[in-house]
This record gives C-alpha cells, sequence and structure tokens, in this order.
C-alpha cells in the first residue's frame, strides 16, 4: 500500500540520484585514492526539487489505495460494536509547507506542515444488546485531517550502492475529525464513534505511511541507481559507479564518490592514486561532476577495444575534404592522387591505431593518437585498390561546451607528425607538393571532420539516455590539470517523476 510514501518521491529521487553514502560499507584509509568521479549537490538545488514536487504529493494522495480499518469495543448496555472503514478516498488535498534540512553528518530532513486532507468512505456498524437486540448499519463519513510528517532519511551502503533507512519517521496530527452522512453537527452516533475510531484511525495512518516511505526509500534508491547505471553504459561498455569512499553530508552540500572507471568485457582498468579534493568545488552552482582524466583515458582505451574508433568517409563528404580550397594548385594535387577516380568510387578509412591517451590541461582536453589513413577505390567488377596509406602521430587540443542540449567539442592547435607514408601517385614519396597537401587537409578539414562525428555520435548516445529532457542552465565544462569540472543549474523536469509513478506505483 503506498499513498504518502510517494509524497516525497520528488525529493528522494534526486537526492539519492547524488548520494552515495556509506555506512555499512568498508573503504581503505585513503578517502578518495580511487576517486574516478565526484557529484556535489547543494543546498539551493534541493531547495528547488522540495519546492517543485508538489504536484508528485497531491497525485499520490490521488492515487492512493488505503486499507480497510476494522475494530470492535465493549460499550455498557450496548454490548460489543463492532466497525469497519472502507472504500476510503483521498477527495481533497491542499499542503502549506515543505521543508527540506541538511543535517551534517547526519540525514537528510524533510518537514511537511500542514497537509490538509479529506478522505471519503463508508462505515460499517453493528452491536448486540444486553436484551440480544442485534442491530447493522451502513452510513457514508468523511474524515478532515490535518498532518505534519517529520521524516529522517540515513543513508547507507549495500552492495556497493546506496540504501535508504526512513524510519525515522513521525506524524502529527492536528485534526483528525469524523463526519457521517455529510452532518458537520454533533450527534450520539458520531458521538459514540469518534473517539475510539479516531484513535484507530491515528495508529493505522501512522504505521501505514511511515512503513511505505521506508519502502519507498530503498525502491527509489534501487531505481535511481539503475537509472545512473544505464546513463553510463553503451552495449558493452560501462562505468564502474560503485561506492569509492564514504561520501559527505554537509549543512550546504551532499558529496559522492564514485570509482568512475570503464569496464569493457575482460578490460578493466585500475589506477591507485586521485587528485581530487573537496576544496576543488564550490558552492555556488546547484550541481557539480568532477571527473578525472583516469575516467576519459579508460572510457577512450574500451572505445578503442570495442572498434568504435573507426570512421569512413565517402562521396561528397570525401570531395569536400580533398577540395577544401578551391585554388588550381590544391586542385592539381588533389588530382594527382586520384588520378581521374570519382569520389563516388572511393572510400577513406580513419581509425586509431592505438589507445588514445587523454590528458586535461587549463587550455583544454587533449587527445594522442597514432592514426591510420586509408583511401581505396572500389571499380565496379573489379578488386578494391588502395591509392593511399598512412599513419601519423595526431595531437589535438579541444574546448567542450554544452549548449542548446548538443555538446560542442571545438579543436584548437593541432600537432601531426607522419610515421607512414604511401601513395600510388609518389611510389618514391618524394613529391613534397603531396604530401604538404596531405598535412594541411588533415589540420583544416580531416581532423575538425571527425571531431565533428564524434559530436554528434556523442550528443545523439546522451539523448537517447534522456539528458535532453532536463532543463539545464548555464553549463560550463572547466579543465584542469588532471580532472575537468562540469558545474550547472538545473530544473527538474517533473513530468518524469509522474512518469514513474504511473508505470512503478
Amino acid at each position: 500500500m503506498l499513498w504518502v510514501g510517494r509524497m516525497r518521491l520528488g525529493t528522494f529521487a534526486i537526492l539519492l540520484l547524488f548520494v552515495r553514502v556509506s555506512a555499512a560499507c568498508e573503504f581503505g584509509p585513503f578517502p578518495y585514492r580511487v576517486t574516478g568521479i565526484v557529484c556535489r549537490m547543494t543546498k539551493p538545488a534541493a531547495l528547488l526539487l522540495n519546492q517543485e514536487t508538489a504536484q508528485v504529493i497531491q497525485a499520490a494522495f490521488r492515487n492512493a489505495r488505503f486499507p480497510n480499518i476494522t475494530g470492535e469495543r465493549s460499550m455498557r448496555f450496548l454490548g460489543k460494536v463492532a466497525y469497519g472503514l472502507t472504500n476510503i478516498q483521498v477527495s481533497d488535498l491542499s499542503i502549506e509547507q515543505s521543508d527540506v534540512e541538511l543535517k551534517e553528518d547526519d540525514a537528510i530532513h524533510i518537514a511537511i506542515k500542514n497537509v490538509t486532507a479529506f478522505f471519503k468512505g463508508t462505515l460499517t456498524y453493528g452491536y448486540a444488546g444486553a436484551w440480544f437486540l442485534q442491530l447493522f448499519h451502513s452510513v457514508d463519513f468523511e474524515i478532515e485531517s490535518s498532518i505534519d510528517l517529520q521524516i529522517n532519511i540515513k543513508l547507507m551502503c549495500q552492495k556497493d550502492q546506496v540504501a535508504a533507512d526512513a524510519s525515522d519517521c513521525y506524524l502529527s496530527f492536528h485534526k483528525l475529525t469524523l463526519h457521517l452522512q455529510g452532518d458537520k453537527e454533533p450527534g450520539w452516533l458520531k458521538q459514540l464513534f469518534t473517539d475510539f475510531i479516531s484513535f484507530t484511525l491515528k495508529l493505522v495512518f501512522k504505521g501505514e505511511v511511515c512503513n511505505e516511505i521506508n519502502f519507498l526509500a530503498q525502491m527509489l534508491a534501487n531505481f535511481v541507481h539503475d537509472l545512473a547505471a544505464n546513463f553510463v553504459q553503451d552495449e558493452d561498455i560501462k562505468l564502474d559507479i560503485s561506492l569509492a569512499s564514504a561520501p559527505l553530508i554537509k549543512a550546504n552540500y551532499l558529496e559522492s564518490h564514485h570509482k568512475g572507471l570503464a569496464v569493457y568485457k575482460n578490460y578493466s582498468s585500475v589506477f591507485s592514486d586521485s587528485v581530487f579534493s573537496p576544496s576543488l568545488l564550490t558552492k555556488s552552482r546547484m550541481l557539480y561532476f568532477w571527473l578525472s582524466e583516469h575516467t576519459l583515458n579508460s572510457l577512450a582505451s574500451a572505445a578503442f577495444l570495442d572498434k568504435r574508433l573507426v570512421l569512413t568517409i565517402r562521396g561528397e563528404k570525401l570531395q569536400a575534404l580533398f577540395e577544401m580550397e578551391d585554388t588550381g594548385a590544391q586542385q592539381k594535387v588533389a588530382q594527382k592522387i586520384f588520378q581521374g577516380i570519382s569520389y563516388n568510387d572511393t572510400v577513406a578509412k580513419v581509425w586509431s591505431l592505438t589507445h588514445p591517451q587523454i590528458s586535461l590541461e587549463p587550455e583544454g582536453t587533449v587527445v594522442k593518437s597514432l592514426v591510420a589513413l586509408e583511401v581505396s577505390v572500389f571499380p565496379a567488377g573489379e578488386e578494391p585498390l588502395i591509392i593511399l596509406y598512412m599513419e601519423k602521430d595526431i595531437t589535438v587540443t579541444i574546448q567542450a561546451a554544452y549548449a542548446e542540449k548538443k555538446l560542442i567539442l571545438r579543436p584548437l592547435d593541432s600537432r601531426i607528425e607522419f610515421k607512414v607514408f604511401k601513395c600510388r601517385a609518389d611510389p618514391s614519396g618524394n613529391d613534397p607538393s603531396i604530401r604538404n597537401f596531405l598535412q594541411t587537409m588533415i589540420s583544416v578539414a580531416g581532423i575538425p571532420e571527425v571531431i565533428s562525428r564524434i559530436e554528434s555520435t556523442l550528443t545523439s548516445l546522451m539523448n537517447s539516455k534522456g539528458l535532453n529532457l532536463f532543463e539545464i542552465k548555464n553549463p560550463e565544462i572547466i579543465t584542469r590539470k588532471g580532472y575537468a569540472i562540469v558545474q550547472l543549474d538545473f530544473s527538474f523536469p517533473n513530468h518524469l517523476l509522474l512518469d514513474f509513478l504511473g508505470k512503478n506505483i
């Protein structure tokens, strides 16, 4: 049975999303040594989320299914009086105030004040008098209530993921009034039942509410963990987001620490030292992600092993690369390479020969890799012919941004060093015009084209995980020596929580 427990779905979901708190898990003596990812959510974000979840509270009450309440009592001159309250439903609901507080090194405290709710249903009662007179009746009733809730959520670690304990839960009733058959005036029947039915209602409501809040908290913890794990997984590549150390609950923010290393089939990278320190993050924005360059390197290695770092270019795209400058000299060199072959019969393949190396610097993300380029002709009815093959060390610095729900990658300076060069139009390799042309083509057009493809692929991947459903405000991607920080403000899309209510509760 789920009812008021669903009230704090919005707040629970977000708080559990960014916190992985450890009370039961064992960690080593170095709290941040194997940290690859850090999440920090500040108090303004928690306050905003608490304000934004009023409609979730109302939806939870509207969709609630309450248990039947039965009891009996011995009455002087009347004998035993039995009663049952059935078909209890919420007819109206209003919430005056809801607050959230981060209790340092303790718990997340949620205070919901003056929840005014009207419940309707049917009261069936019967009694056997001293003279064996039996009477049974059913009447409609309405219960008018005003309730305060106090919930302290303790967060623990089980099996390297979060577990929530919301058993520290209290309900205070300002009002619990029973009206029979719509009659607002006290009568003998109402007087007879009000006292002991109200007492029973308080006990049942408190037990049901607190038990379901506790159950819901754990269900949401599992749901959010699965949601986060799915977000950082694509086919056989995934990030290990298990806890790396005990997190922090401070008065102004929540902070969690994760291993953040890629796992791919039998491959799993390791590192023993992290440069993270809590002082690297501030409290001026709502949400922060700290990413180690170890995390990015492990993802790049997994992508390489999964043969994802391969790009084919053909047709008009290939022509645009080789005819980037409409000058006589450039056209002459391009014609020398292709020797009259149509671009429609030609395919260029670009791939990484080694694991790319990623380093994070204040100027941006520096990517270094040994890259091969092969241009092949596929004439009709004949065997493919390689007209150009080269291997080169490429180092490029990239600045990243996120705007209008798209990842933006902007290449800055690049360095190219040829390692292998074979060209059918220049078997001896002594024609400097061809090599100079290719050097310029790769720098000016080739590298931007590859980065554009990566940019589009990563944006599509993130959107497929639902990132575009979030209203992200003024995101910043800041690189420093050995790490990157993503900081942002946001508005939470309540319809996602309502969809979760409809599908899971």
